[in-house]
């Protein structure tokens, strides 16, 4: 049987070296486009295997993009300027990589080509943290983080092209090319290297995402995408729902000398406060694996690591 063929773009990042080992082991033929923009050798390990190619260069290429897209069964656009902080320091590339160049890929492809674009529910903005956001409620996205990736989203949705889009949860755990600055990452690091949290407005709210399961939805909507054409899905576990308190608190059981803090006065630049419900992909047949216990204990043996090597490691 002829192997699919994907492309990933930012196939060096954070999920992308995730997801390609996924795809690979899983029998795809997989080619990654990145800029190699933090200098990461995340993709080295896959060198020695035939159905791995790896191209420089960058998202926004057009000619480059027409060339890599022609051959492709399967498109992933996971490259983008990715979180609050990153998009408000470079406002014109968050517009061009979080949007422009994902209106540019969807013109360049066919409607024979499967795209499945990974979008945030960080959308769903400042709810109140009390009733859960389906893929039906209003998007409120309160950065242009957000707004660009609800933007990319909408416009897939409204093309006369098949998609599917996900709507993922705060993802956790470690990757090749790690993250830390992700809520989870985030608070686990300051534990083992500061051994105390101070946390403001910690009632707020999100839902969460272990990296792995991530890759695997993907896998999940390549296999049914027939099925799932043309809808966005919300992405995250269940059961993790859960205040930045209780998330340093599940973090505790682990460090049990980790203090937290919390203040009633001052505020977290990060507004976003909701619960998500992950019904709609539930039904899709879709199921995770990962828990939030997992990748906490995975995240501990992991920045035992980096720790080691560097002790001011960030993202």
């Amino acid at each position: 049987m002829t192997k699919e063929k994907v492309l990933i773009t930012g196939g060096a990042g954070y999920l992308g070296s995730i997801l390609t080992g996924q795809l690979l082991s899983k029998g795809y033929k997989v080619a990654c486009l990145d800029n190699l923009i933090y200098r990461q050798n995340s993709l080295f390990n896959f060198a020695s295997n035939s159905d791995f190619n790896f191209v420089y260069g960058d998202c926004r290429d057009k000619r480059l993009l027409e060339k890599l897209v022609s051959d492709k069964d399967i498109i992933i656009p996971l490259a983008a300027l990715v979180g609050m902080p990153a998009c408000k320091k470079n406002e014109l590339d968050a517009k061009q990589i979080n949007y422009d160049a994902i209106v540019e890929l969807n013109k360049i492809r066919s409607n024979n080509q499967k795209l499945i674009f990974p979008t945030t529910n960080s959308g769903y903005g400042t709810k109140s943290g009390d009733v859960y956001c389906t893929e039906e409620t209003p998007l409120e996205p309160i950065s242009l983080y957000g707004t660009t990736k609800v933007n990319a989203e909408k416009h897939l949705l409204e093309d006369k092209k098949d998609a599917i889009t996900l709507r993922l949860a705060t993802v956790f755990g470690t990757s090749p090319r790690m993250r830390t600055d992700l809520l989870v990452n985030d608070f686990v690091l300051k534990a083992l290297r500061e051994g105390y949290l101070i946390i403001y407005e910690a009632h707020f709210k999100r839902n969460y995402l272990h990296i792995k399961d991530v890759a695997r939805c993907f896998q999940h909507c390549i296999e049914n995408f027939d099925s799932m054409k043309n809808q966005t899905y919300n992405v995250g576990l269940e059961d993790a729902n859960i205040s930045k308190k209780e998330l340093a608190l599940k973090i505790k059981e682990y460090l049990p000398k980790f203090e937290i803090v919390c203040k009633d006065i001052g505020e977290d630049p990060d507004k976003r406060n909701y619960i998500v419900s992950n019904k709609k992909i539930l039904s899709s047949g879709f199921r995770t694996i990962y828990s939030l216990d997992d990748g906490i204990k995975e995240l501990i043996k992991g920045y035992e690591i980096l720790l080691k090597n560097d002790p001011y490691q960030n993202n």
